[in-house]
């Protein structure tokens, strides 16, 4: 999990350079998911049969990349208006919506401390956007779509967690995903130089390398032990940010943050106490 979260902002590098040269934003994510399926099929073939190719749950899995597809999509055109750190901030809010649906998807139930941590939680994310003391650019939406989207995304990644190998449920995902964008991407396509070929593919191999790391450390580790550690992705954004943007988020946004993280560990010992699973902490997109 430590693994992944070093790597996952070095996506978010190359997303914001993109960015920065005008590459569309629906071009950046059809790379992430076409190459990835391309990456993985080796390893999805290793000692299977061809029919493995076909997704299992297609609905379910479909479902689960068009949300990955919007939440990359939300979080790619966020990082246009705010810093990466900064719109990893209030995309942190997904564990408190993964809290709020899980009633209503999973019918898990949520004792009262859970849903007061929630409300410090969301407390936590007024202070990172602080509405009405500072200008709120469309960023700020952008990263809060970002943020709801993994949400569902996790919910359902829950309900097929133990259906299939982890390198196989990246497959299907990202060949799903690589069909519904590569429908549309035509419409927008602009031919990338050699540097943008290259920011693609890393796109590509970062996101990969990082929800595989994810899917496996929930396979081999205490889920209550792992969530919190998902927050490590922050200290490894705000050294992205700084030495590639100059970028450094101000002291209202590491106390949002502090509340946010707060409120998830503390989320985590509760239902480690109840010998409940606790809702896991996304990859970013």
């Amino acid at each position: 999990m430590l693994a992944a979260m070093a790597v996952l902002p070095f996506l978010d590098v190359a997303a914001k350079f993109l960015g920065q040269q005008n590459m569309p934003v629906l071009q950046s994510v059809w790379a992430r998911m076409f190459f990835g399926m391309i990456f993985t099929v080796p390893f999805v073939l290793r000692g299977r049969p061809l029919r493995v190719l076909i997704p299992e749950m297609p609905v379910l899995n479909g479902t689960r990349a068009f949300l990955i597809i919007a939440s990359t999509a939300f979080f790619f055109l966020a990082l246009a208006y705010l810093p990466i750190a900064d719109t990893l901030a209030i995309y942190f809010v997904q564990p408190l919506i993964v809290t709020l649906l899980a009633p209503l998807i999973l019918k898990e139930h949520v004792g009262l401390r859970r849903w007061i941590a929630v409300f410090i939680g969301f407390i936590g994310t007024l202070i990172i956007i602080r509405p009405g003391f500072q200008s709120l650019n469309p960023g700020i939406f952008l990263a809060l779509l970002a943020g709801a989207t993994s949400g569902l995304y996790m919910i359902i990644t829950r309900k097929i967690s133990h259906s299939a190998d982890p390198i196989v449920t990246t497959f299907y995902t990202n060949a799903l995903g690589a069909i519904m964008t590569s429908a549309a991407v035509g419409f927008v396509w602009v031919m990338p130089t050699l540097e943008q070929w290259g920011l693609l593919l890393t796109i590509a191999v970062v996101a990969l390398i990082g929800h595989y790391l994810v899917i496996a450390a929930y396979r081999f580790g205490e889920a209550s032990l792992l969530a919190p550690l998902g927050y490590a992705e922050m200290i490894m954004a705000v050294v992205c940010g700084w030495w590639f943007f100059g970028d450094f988020p101000d002291r209202w946004t590491f106390l949002g943050v502090g509340i946010l993280i707060a409120c998830a560990v503390y989320i985590s010992y509760r239902e480690r106490v109840r010998g409940v699973r606790p809702d896991p902490t996304p990859p970013q997109p």
